[in-house]
C-alpha cells in the first residue's frame, strides 16, 4: 500500500500520517516537484497538486483508489477522467470555514466603511469625513450554503442582519439563516440582497454564473463579495457594472485569472478590495489538514465511511457526506 502526500507538512505531520496507516504502508512526501511522477504509483493520494497532472494516465493504470484533497475546491483533481472512474474523492469542505469567514468579513467591512477611499486619503495626509455604510440591518445573500457559506452566516448573524441563501440542498435550514431557497432561485436572492456573497464550488454549472444579467438584477449600490473561485464571475461584466455605478463595490479574494493581470481596471477602482486568494490561510492549516487526513486514513483502512465523500457529478460533498453519514 502506497500513500502519496502533496501538501506542505513538517516532520511531525509526516509521523502523524505514518502512525495512522497500517504497519508496512509506504508514505511518500512527494511535494509539488515529484507529485506528477509519484501519483502514478499511488494507491492513495492526499493533497493538492498545483502542477500539470497526468490524470488520464493515472486512471488508465487503475491503481489509485482514493483522492483526499487538502482543499475544499476540487477543480485541481475533478477532471472528466476522474469523474468517470471508480476513484473515490473526498474534500476538505468546511475545514477552513473560520478563515474564509474572517476574510469575507475583512473585505465586506472594508468596503462598507470606505477603507479603500480612506487609505488613499491617508497617503495624501487628508483628514476628510466621507460617507460610510452599515452592515447592521442589511440583507445579506449567500450563494452556496456549504461549510463556508454556513460559517459565514453564523459570523454575520450577530450584526442583526437578515440572511437569505440559495443552495442545492434545502432540507436543513440552519438557525442562522432566515430564508433558504433552491439554487435555481438565484434571481430572487440577487434582487433582495444588499450584499451578495459567493461561496459556491467551481463546476460546469457555476462557471460564469455571475455575469451582466445577474449584475443587472442586483440592487443598485449593492456589494459583491467573492470568496469562492474567480471563474464563477465574468470579470469584464463585473468591471462594467462597477464602472456604471450600478454596483456599489466588490471584495475579491479570487479573480478570473490569477494573478490578476496588471492591466485590469479593478486595481484602480476605489470601491474594490483585492486580496491574493488568501482566504483559507491559517497558522493551523497544516495541523488541521493533517488531522482530517489522518482521520480519513484510519476510516479508510478500517473499512469505515469516509468524511466529505464527494458526489463527483455535483463536484462537492452533500451535507450528509460532510458529516460522514
Amino acid at each position: 500500500m502506497r500513500v502519496v502526500i502533496c501538501y506542505p507538512i513538517e516532520e511531525r505531520h509526516y509521523r502523524q500520517i505514518v502512525a495512522s496507516c497500517p504497519p508496512g504502508t509506504e508514505v511518500i512526501d512527494a511535494g509539488q516537484q515529484r507529485i506528477a511522477a509519484e501519483i502514478l504509483e499511488a494507491d492513495v493520494f492526499c493533497g493538492h497538486a498545483k502542477v500539470p497532472m497526468p490524470w488520464a494516465q493515472v486512471v488508465r493504470r487503475g491503481r489509485l483508489a482514493w483522492i483526499q484533497s487538502s482543499a475544499a475546491g476540487l477543480d485541481h483533481c475533478l477532471v472528466p477522467e476522474v469523474i468517470a472512474s471508480d476513484v473515490v474523492v473526498t474534500s476538505a469542505s468546511g475545514l477552513f470555514a473560520d478563515q474564509v469567514a474572517e476574510q469575507m468579513l475583512a473585505l465586506l467591512l472594508g468596503l462598507l466603511r470606505g477603507l479603500p477611499v480612506f487609505f488613499r486619503a491617508m497617503q495624501k495626509r487628508e483628514f476628510i469625513r466621507r460617507p460610510t455604510r452599515d452592515l447592521h440591518r442589511a440583507t445579506v445573500g449567500i450563494v452556496g450554503l456549504g461549510g463556508n457559506g454556513t460559517r459565514i452566516a453564523q459570523v454575520l448573524r450577530p450584526f442583526k442582519t437578515r440572511i437569505i441563501a440559495t443552495d442545492m440542498f434545502t432540507d436543513e435550514v440552519p438557525d442562522c439563516v432566515d430564508e433558504l431557497r433552491h439554487a435555481d432561485q438565484l434571481d430572487w436572492l440577487l434582487a433582495a440582497a444588499d450584499v451578495v456573497i459567493l461561496t459556491v464550488p467551481l463546476n460546469a454549472q457555476t462557471q460564469g454564473m455571475m455575469a451582466a444579467p445577474q449584475f443587472s438584477r442586483m440592487k443598485p449600490g449593492s456589494i459583491l463579495i467573492n470568496v469562492a473561485r474567480g471563474p464563477v464571475v465574468n470579470e469584464a461584466d463585473l468591471v462594467t457594472a462597477l464602472q456604471s455605478g450600478h454596483l456599489g463595490g466588490a471584495g475579491l479574494d479570487v479573480t478570473e485569472t490569477e494573478p490578476l493581470p496588471q492591466t485590469s481596471p479593478l486595481w484602480d477602482m476605489p470601491n474594490v478590495i483585492i486580496t491574493p486568494h488568501v482566504g483559507a490561510q491559517s497558522r493551523w492549516r497544516a495541523d488541521d489538514t493533517t488531522n482530517l487526513v489522518c482521520e480519513n486514513l484510519r476510516r479508510y483502512f478500517a473499512g469505515n465511511r469516509l468524511l466529505n465523500v464527494v458526489d463527483k457529478r455535483l463536484g462537492y460533498p452533500t451535507p450528509q457526506a460532510r458529516r460522514g453519514e
